[in-house]
């Protein structure tokens, strides 16, 4: 990128040429292709739905999100299998729920080379893969018996020769996707993983401000409290998004000039919700509810919008029988094909009515490096939340809130499944106002062993009606459907080996805490 261009983006005009040169892209584009597609998986780091332009968010601008929902498939209820980034990203390189891939289902551990991806199986099919900026991780796949990450070989060589602002990865994305293409076979199909390290915190303080957005332009929701520090913190993150935005928009222009666009199966989304108290982390919509666009100008009709409940385990098997393959016998998840060809929009397949998520350890926050495990189903009228171990703390231990060691190390308390943020910095700082309190507590206090929110009404999830009579029966019925599914599909916290979990290394940082009381 040029150090013109990266005035003009920090100045916010976004809607670059790469954009504008893609309106056409794709009109009346509805024959089947003569040759296998090509795939462009991009998958942001930490990004709740309704973050992008065509969801409706008015702080932040998405041109090349909307202009692949535009021209194929917008869904507004697509779930991550978890709520934190590499056992989100294990789930949808297998097509595996994070329940069923041992060490890979939980933070920064390893990821075994007997568990199959879907870029292994397409190279092996005579794809060019490749991937650039944050693959699987964090963790060690080497322990893992495996050679390379498991999206595949790295293209991440080239670099920015600026940063328009301190957030952001020096990686040029787009740049290193262009070294990608020219390295393949003439007329070989490529499978390419987009992974930016962007909106993952740290943001740089202010930079929103600094580009022209403005405070009442974020959307705070219910569970933060409205200050000048909290909306300022999400313009932080807008920017990021829209940096993301940036380089999605270039890789759809170099698609175009090279005549590949119509032909390419073009999925953007996100591993798990936004760095934010509350979201990232925790089984609660802006935790797993993520954006979700796709497009295939040859092969899917475009203009839609589907209501249908969408599990990210199922992008694995969708991408191999969009190439030719059938899924393998191990996935869990099944192919979105028939919908995504359909004509259909709203609610289109009445199976797709639940989604399943799941949590173990995120980061080190506990005593003994104990996770919070957390399973969940998602309907839609209902979100159903089981708790194992509801006597720990969900996001860390406060009682390191006063400790001397944490404040030498810089840390401001010990919430550490809560990055570090300004928003975050409120909750603590302020904890003794009663107007702030309340957030806090929704954020760090301990929950009870079941949730249950009625969630169309209450999308924030305040309000627990596990022990509300009225929903008794809903209640009930969700149990038992979340404990059938996890027995049906093998879950460890169902069977033999519950606390197998814990026992799996993490190949990352590991705090010191006082023994749990």
């Amino acid at each position: 990128m040029t150090a013109s261009g990266g005035k003009r983006w920090v100045a916010g005009l976004l809607v670059t040429a790469a954009v504008v040169a893609l309106q056409g892209a794709g009109r009346g584009a509805q024959k089947a292709p003569a040759k296998r597609p090509n795939i462009l998986f991009a998958i942001s780091d930490d990004q709740s739905w309704p973050h992008t332009s065509a969801d409706g968010c008015k702080g932040v601008r998405t041109p090349a999100f909307d202009w692949v929902a535009r021209t194929g498939i917008r869904f507004t209820h697509a779930f991550s299998a978890s709520p934190g980034c590499s056992p989100s990203r294990a789930a949808i390189l297998t097509g595996r729920h994070t329940w069923q891939v041992e060490h890979a289902g939980t933070h920064a551990s390893s990821f075994s080379a007997k568990y199959q991806v879907y870029p292994d199986l397409l190279e092996n099919a005579g794809y060019h893969v490749g991937y650039t900026g944050k693959g699987w991780g964090p963790g060690n796949w080497k322990e893992g018996g495996r050679t390379r990450n498991p999206a595949g070989p790295d293209y991440n060589a080239v670099r920015l020769k600026e940063k328009p602002l301190g957030g952001v990865a020096a990686t040029d994305y787009a740049g290193n996707f262009r070294q990608f293409l020219a390295e393949r076979k003439p007329g070989q199909p490529f499978c390419f993983w987009y992974g930016g390290s962007e909106p993952h915190r740290v943001f740089e303080k202010g930079s929103g401000l600094k580009a022209g957005k403005k405070l009442e332009d974020a959307e705070v929701p219910p569970y933060l409290p409205d200050t000048p520090e909290v909306r300022s913190d999400l313009l932080d993150y807008y920017l990021e998004i829209e940096w993301f935005d940036r380089h999605l928009g270039q890789m759809l222009e170099t698609l175009e000039k090279a005549g590949e666009l119509d032909n390419t199966l073009v999925v953007v989304t996100s591993d798990n919700g936004m760095s934010f108290p509350r979201a990232k982390a925790n089984c609660y919509d802006d935790g797993f509810r993520l954006p979700l666009a796709i497009s295939w100008p040859a092969k899917i009709p475009g203009g839609r919008v589907v209501e249908d409940l969408i599990s990210f385990i199922d992008f694995a098997p969708t991408f191999l029988e969009a190439t030719g393959l059938k899924p393998t016998g191990a996935m869990t998840g099944r192919s979105m094909m028939s919908l995504l060809t359909s004509r259909k929009q709203g609610r289109v397949d009445p199976s797709r009515d639940r989604a399943f998520t799941a949590r173990e350890r995120h980061s080190s926050s506990r005593y003994n490096n104990h996770g919070y495990p957390i399973r969940a189903l998602r309907t839609r009228e209902y979100l159903y939340i089981r708790n194992f171990h509801p006597e720990r703390w969900p996001a860390g231990d406060p009682r390191l809130l006063e400790d001397a060691e944490v404040a030498d190390r810089g840390d401001v308390d010990g919430y550490f499944d809560i990055d570090a943020a300004p928003s975050k910095a409120i909750l603590v700082t302020r904890r003794d106002d009663s107007k702030i309190a309340p957030f806090l507590h929704w954020s760090v206090g301990k929950r009870p062993a079941e949730e249950l929110y009625a969630i169309e009404k209450d999308p924030a999830c305040l309000k627990n009606l596990a022990t509300d009579p009225v929903h008794a029966a809903a209640r009930k019925r969700l149990r038992d459907t979340l404990d059938a599914y996890l027995k049906e599909t093998g879950d460890p916290r169902l069977g033999n080996h519950p606390e197998i979990f814990e026992t799996y290394p993490r190949y990352s940082r590991i705090r010191k805490f006082p023994p749990s009381p």
